[in-house]
């Protein structure tokens, strides 16, 4: 018997099945050099699996919306453009143009620091294993035809690797690389199975067939268990299901502690998709709604019209709150359309509301889009990164310019729109008190927070050890902004990982925090830690 221990929890759950080995095919390109009367012939056999790969994706797509998403970008121009160039202008084959273009879209979000940011290039390259699929005539395993009780292992899994899952028989995922917040860990979430992702070699020590114990609460895998610890593993498997049956029930009951006080729980999200997935955990409103990835998923700067028609949808359909923030681009999150210059330390630099400042049309593209959307439900404007009055004052007159302008222009908005700003710079921390009196809320962002405060590069697996949000600094500057915030009398939410840690409930609690923003999956934890404090 084998055991050990792994951090990357990705879908919780207890499971007991023997291994399932998932292995693809050699999707590698081939890497010969094409002649200048070959490119057509290419060209043509590219815009062939395009078909066959939009074909597949609208098909799937009906049943799951993750795959709208990818079928965006297998039509995106951005992709065929990179794949047609390496084909026409260095003469490459369609395999290996492809391959490049690919990883190219790809390493853009790879390189990000912000984790739900880093997963989407899976989706990236989801795709293009689908497009290499096609273009080398292999068929790729499908999970769908298991029909007996297994734990899926495997280097990595793909939405469409993950979609095609009966949960009736897969008991368990375990992946060597992925994250907590891709679309495999979504997908496996919302079928609950339980997934442990990240968790190093494990492949080479394993054959099909072999009894598997993995306990994805705690991040417990046990290869070959004895008779005792599988019965242990069963029984604790039979009590988590109870839990999840009870923590369903609990949905029903606002979050509310013993002693009467009302606690919002909200979503952090970054599409549409991932609010409907949110919903049915009956949540308080979208704390935080990352505009950027509507920028990063185009192939240019998303016009008013394009974002007001998702914003709109987004109010739609969670009408209680929907908290917008403001570009949040530069750092770690590059556009493949936009040229940033190279910077010495990206995250002290030009990013964020300091870009939206400098490119006011934009800015204002994306005000007027939001302000529209506030006639469809109870939206909030959030600007991040703010060190300034000056910069929030800005801002702010930018706001009340496109007001203006939309009232000339006879369109609807909430003309009390809230505008609030992220706390997460030691600027703002020191500054809360003069900020709180020009907002209508607070959001803490603990994650760069406290990478700033404690000058700790959380990327950085060296000082990753000193990198944490319960330092003595940070909970100091997390009770100060909450302090600054209720004495003029506005409310102050988080929507960094610390709000949906249970572990930080009862301290933020304490502490006087309004609002708790966080990943979906975790809002059943929170709620039931605060109806019992």
């Amino acid at each position: 018997m084998r055991q050990f221990t792994v951090e990357k929890t990705a879908s919780r759950g207890i499971a007991a099945a023997p291994a399932y080995l998932y292995q693809e095919p050699d999707l590698s390109a081939v890497t010969d050099c094409i002649t200048e009367e070959q490119e057509e012939n290419e060209i043509l056999l590219f815009e062939k699996a395009k078909v066959s790969v939009s074909d597949e994706l609208n098909l799937l797509a009906e049943k799951n919306d993750i795959f709208a998403a990818h079928l965006e970008i297998a039509e995106d121009f951005t992709l065929s453009e990179g794949v047609l160039s390496r084909i026409r202008n260095e003469h490459k084959n369609v395999q290996l143009a492809l391959q490049e273009t690919v990883e190219e879209l790809a390493l853009i979000f790879d390189s990000m620091e912000d984790a739900y940011m880093k997963e989407r290039a899976a989706d990236i390259r989801d795709v293009g294993k689908r497009f290499m699929a096609q273009l080398k005539e292999v068929q790729r395993p499908d999970l769908a035809q298991i029909s007996r009780e297994v734990i899926v292992v495997a280097k990595d899994l793909f939405p469409s690797d993950t979609v095609k899952m009966n949960p009736d028989y897969i008991k368990g995922i375990i992946t060597e690389e992925g994250g907590i917040t891709s679309h495999v860990s979504i997908i496996a979430r919302s079928m609950g199975i339980p997934t442990l992702v990240g968790v190093g070699k494990l492949l080479d020590s394993l054959q099909n067939g072999i009894e598997v114990c993995m306990d994805a609460e705690n991040g417990v895998i046990c290869i070959e268990p004895d008779h005792d610890t599988l019965r242990e593993f069963q029984e604790k498997q039979e009590q988590f299901e109870k839990r999840q049956a009870y923590l369903e029930e609990l949905r029903n009951q606002p979050a509310v502690t013993r002693d009467g006080k009302k606690i919002a729980l909200c979503a952090n999200v970054g599409n549409l998709e991932d609010i409907e997935r949110a919903l049915p955990m009956n949540l308080d409103g979208i704390g935080l709604f990352r505009s950027e990835l509507l920028y990063m998923e185009n192939d240019h700067f998303p016009s008013e019209e394009e974002q007001f028609q998702v914003y709109k949808s987004a109010a739609e359909l969670c009408p209680q709150e929907l908290t917008i923030r403001t570009l949040d681009i530069g750092g770690d999150k590059e556009l493949t359309y936009f040229d940033f210059d190279k910077e010495e330390n990206p995250f002290l630099g030009w990013r964020a509301i300091r870009i939206s400042l400098d490119m006011r049309d934009m800015f204002k593209a994306q005000l007027r889009a939001v302000l529209r959307a506030s006639a469809f439900g109870h939206v909030r404007i959030m600007f991040p990164m703010i060190i300034s009055l000056e910069e929030l004052r800005a801002a702010g007159e930018l706001t009340t310019q496109c007001m203006e302008e939309l009232e000339q222009e006879g369109r609807d908005f909430d003309r009390n729109i809230e505008i609030g700003m992220m706390i997460e710079t030691p600027a703002s921390v020191m500054l809360a008190e003069e900020f709180a009196k020009e907002v209508d809320f607070f959001s803490i962002g603990t994650n760069d927070l406290t990478q700033y405060l404690l000058a700790v590069d959380r990327g950085n697996r060296k000082v990753a050890d000193r990198y944490s949000y319960f330092h003595p600094a940070v909970v100091k500057a997390i009770s100060a902004v909450i302090a600054a915030g209720h004495q003029e009398g506005i409310k102050v939410g988080m929507c960094g990982e610390m709000a949906g840690d249970p572990n930080a409930t009862l301290l933020l609690l304490d502490l006087g925090l309004d609002e708790f923003s966080m990943s979906a999956g975790n809002i059943d934890y929170i709620r039931e830690k605060i109806l019992n404090l």
